[in-house]
């Protein structure tokens, strides 16, 4: 659709006029600029147009019969999510040429004895191979044919639109999705019985429960007369897993920048809690604040439940109570990302409630920013993922030796009876995508092992640092780089029980450092063709300071801190 003003005279000499008045709207008659809905014009700012996205397109021209202006403001073709592509990926990765690729949606459920819905989550796996966050739907993916299909709810009738509105029509689907064709999911199974009785393959699916027989018969009788019967079963339900696993791993440049778009809001939120952290009471707020930036950006989904732990509750590295006041507390170790349109993002930031470090809490912030900034350094194509992860806990064992938390004994000591892992405790990242926890070739586990706990892991690389085919790192896989020190009482108490551990840990210095907690500090980063570029833009460090304290650089004044924060707490 175009929407078109024409600012028109009959004369020519009010064109002069025209200008002026469109002067503060107009960089250049030449710069195009597209939107899929009619925007405002926009105005400059030194010469630039202000807040112009990348989906709109505007124009200038001359109309020579009354030597008038005329601004267009036309929509171009929204970019589809790839679909189609994701599903040519997972057909190469099973190695065949014939088969269909049958994935079933998230039925819409209610909450057991209840008539209130639960909150829909789309299956993820689904979502690979459609981009619908629909429920009640189903996509197949013909590999010889190379059609990818839909199969969606009826229409609503009757009292179902009063209450719900509309669903989708196939017309709609089919023109915002990346689909060959779009049916209602009654006509499923006579789609599934032709395939399965007359076309070659096998039907692929995820899991045992999802090899509907019911929707295949033995015997069919099709519409034109003909009848088949089947002999062996039509599904197999071993390889379609691993192989969206492989696929999954390797992001294409749409989910590259979801990605991105998820990590910018995660970024605003978190810059949002900086901005009042001075302000807040309780560690209920910084959810709220951080929730509600997101939900005010279109996003609200979070990827994973809010971590805001003050104080000691951030030595619980899944601490979601975020209900204790901040009062008397040091730090808050926030761990908080949100999704964009299915693709999630993990961002965590440690930081004083107080604006000012305290001396312990200052040190070990040191250590975990050395962990992080040179783990971050060592990602880049074929890198042992591994590796890294030792790495960080080598820079732990030599600065808390110099702080004297780590003593009696050498380098080589301390390191191989593991006594690292009492202040780190879980793996240094994992593949980001669809999930917060990404699937990856081999499994969830970035690492290419069976999650044990996290000192067998550890113990495991160091006896063996060879690879596996999960943890060497390529092109356009996104991870995290998340180390982290905690001061866990109850941990720390474990390992002071056990004296390969117990002897090399000074337990009289450690009450110093219990009351900050724990600090953590994680990105998001895209494994790039040479290297390595970190997609998550929230302040850290002493930019986030800067932010806490009121720096005259940050555009938000006292003021309008408290006005942005009374829109939450008035």
């Amino acid at each position: 659709m175009t929407n078109e003003i024409k600012y028109s005279t009959c004369c020519k000499r009010f064109k002069s006029t025209i200008y002026k008045t469109l002067s503060p709207y107009v960089i250049n008659t030449s710069r195009i600029l597209t939107t899929t809905q009619p925007p405002e014009i926009p105005k400059m700012q030194n010469g630039q147009v202000a807040n112009l996205s990348d989906d709109e397109d505007w124009s200038c021209d001359e109309v020579e019969e009354f030597g008038a202006l005329s601004v267009n403001l036309k929509s171009k073709p929204t970019e589809k999510y790839p679909a189609k592509l994701h599903a040519r990926k997972v057909a190469k990765h099973l190695g065949v040429k014939q088969g269909l690729i049958y994935l079933p949606g998230l039925p819409a459920r209610l909450l057991e004895d209840s008539d209130q819905m639960e909150v829909f989550r789309q299956r993820r796996y689904f979502y690979y191979l459609s981009g619908l966050n629909l429920p009640d739907c189903v996509v197949t993916y013909n590999i010889q044919r190379d059609l990818l299909t839909a199969f969606i709810p009826p229409l609503n009738q009757g009292r179902a639109v009063i209450y719900l509105g509309q669903n989708p029509s196939p017309e709609e689907i089919k023109e915002n999705y990346d689909f060959d064709e779009v049916s209602f999911t009654p006509s499923l199974s006579e789609f599934l019985n032709h395939f399965a009785h007359k076309e070659y393959g096998k039907i692929y699916v995820l899991h045992n429960e999802q090899a509907l027989k019911g929707l295949v018969s033995k015997s069919y009788s099709f519409k034109d007369g003909s009848n088949s019967d089947l002999y062996v079963n039509p599904f197999e339900v071993s390889k379609l897993q691993s192989a969206m696993n492989a696929a999954r791993v390797i992001k294409t440049p749409y989910e590259i920048k979801l990605l991105r778009r998820a990590n910018a809001i995660s970024a605003q939120g978190h810059t949002n809690v900086l901005r009042v952290i001075k302000h807040l009471k309780n560690e209920t707020e910084i959810e709220a604040v951080f929730v509600g930036t997101c939900i005010l950006n279109g996003a609200k989904q979070q990827s994973y439940g809010v971590i805001a732990g003050s104080g000691e509750n951030a030595s619980t590295l899944h601490y979601m109570a975020n209900n204790e006041p901040l009062k008397g507390r040091q730090l808050v170790c926030l761990d908080a990302g949100v999704d964009w349109s299915c693709y999630a993002s993990d961002v965590t930031r440690t930081f004083p409630i107080s604006g000012e470090w305290t001396k312990e809490a200052k040190e070990i912030y040191d250590i975990v920013e050395e962990m992080q900034e040179s783990c971050i350094e060592m990602v880049e194509p074929g890198a042992n993922y591994r590796d890294i992860h030792m790495h960080a806990h080598k820079v732990l064992v030599v600065r808390l030796m110099e702080l004297g938390i780590l003593h009696n004994g050498t380098f080589d000591e301390i390191f191989n009876a593991g006594t690292s892992v009492a202040f780190l405790p879980h793996g240094l990242g994992h593949f980001m995508g669809l999930e917060v926890h990404d699937v990856g070739d081999g499994g969830n586990l970035l690492y290419g092992m069976t999650e044990k706990s996290w000192l067998t892991n550890f113990h495991e690389m160091r006896k063996d640092p060879s690879s596996s085919a999960a943890s060497i790192l390529a092109p356009n896989q996104v991870i995290t780089i998340e180390p982290g020190i905690y001061f866990s009482r109850y941990a720390l108490g474990l390992y002071l029980k056990d004296k390969r551990y117990s002897q090399f840990i000074n337990a009289k210095l450690l009450e110093k450092y219990y009351p900050i907690g724990g600090v953590r500090i994680e990105d998001d980063i895209l494994v790039t063709e040479d290297g390595y570029e970190n997609i998550t833009t929230a302040p850290k460090g002493a930019a986030a300071l800067k932010i806490i304290n009121g720096d005259p650089a940050d555009a938000t004044t006292e003021e309008q801190t408290k006005g942005w924060f009374s829109r939450f707490f008035p």
